[in-house]
């Protein structure tokens, strides 16, 4: 039984899709200022852990927008 996605879990999974993408362009972006600069230069290690914490958090709110929650609300009982 799946339950239907609530406004917070597509939020996570767009932003999560949003960040890898984000990700993706730093990393181009990484590889031409690697073969201007090289690699022993700071911008060169911070764009890197960029990348990394791009990655990290988009795969985080990826599984959490993808996650199967149940329903917390209590339900009335059935009068007879």
């Amino acid at each position: 039984m799946t339950n239907k996605k609530g406004t917070l879990q597509k939020l996570s999974f767009i932003s999560g899709s949003i960040s890898l993408l984000l990700a993706f362009i730093i990393g181009v972006a990484l590889f031409f200022r690697d073969q201007a600069e090289g690699v022993t230069d700071p911008v060169y290690a911070s764009l890197l852990a960029t990348v990394f914490f791009f990655i990290c958090v988009g795969f985080v709110l990826i599984v959490m927008g993808r996650a199967d929650i149940p329903n917390f609300k209590f339900e009335k009982p059935e009068e007879k």
